[in-house]
């Protein structure tokens, strides 16, 4: 009776993994490129990878050579949760860490007691961010993907870096 007792717990155990479990295939690699920072003198450009249909993780990284922006360099892994009908699509939420450098930038200010202007030399900066985003992503069905997204997040490290540091876009890519 005891050995029936064991060969009964030890074939229902088994097959509890003998179950397979359904999973849909699809393309989880996204290559983007954000067309809003070309249009103004910059360059963005994002790879991620969908770990299932509702969530992804990915990595963007912005240059430019201007010094418009304060913000030279960053680079900024993120983590989206999708809440669209299609995979990884519809409108998400994201959580980003950003590592970003630059210069505050020079300016002038006036001197009322000597009447006269000086400037005020930038500083440059290394820091490390995190913050939040918001956004929508359409796909074609050949892969063509579409994106526009915002968020904005906070230094953490540097007194001379700016406290506030802002992502978004205008995207445009191909998944794979």
């Amino acid at each position: 009776m005891k050995k029936l007792f064991i060969t009964m717990c030890l074939s229902s155990f088994l097959s509890g993994f003998a179950q397979e479990k359904g999973t849909i295939d699809f393309n989880r690699n996204e290559l983007k490129g954000n067309a809003l920072f070309l249009v103004l003198g910059a360059a963005e450009i994002t790879y991620e990878r969908l770990i299932n249909e509702d969530s992804g993780v990915g990595v963007s990284l912005f240059f430019v050579k201007e010094e418009d922006f304060d913000t030279q360099f960053s680079l900024t892994p993120y983590y989206r949760s999708y809440f669209g009908k299609k995979t990884a699509a519809g409108f998400f939420v994201e959580g980003f860490g950003m590592i970003n450098s630059g210069n505050t930038g020079s300016y002038s200010e006036y001197d009322s007691v000597n009447q006269n202007y000086y400037t005020v030399e930038g500083k440059n900066f290394t820091d490390v961010a995190l913050g939040f985003g918001l956004g929508a992503k359409w796909v074609q069905k050949r892969g063509f993907v579409f994106e526009i997204n915002a968020g904005i997040g906070r230094n953490l490290l540097n007194s001379n870096s700016p406290e506030v540091v802002g992502r978004g876009g205008i995207t445009l890519g191909y998944r794979f």
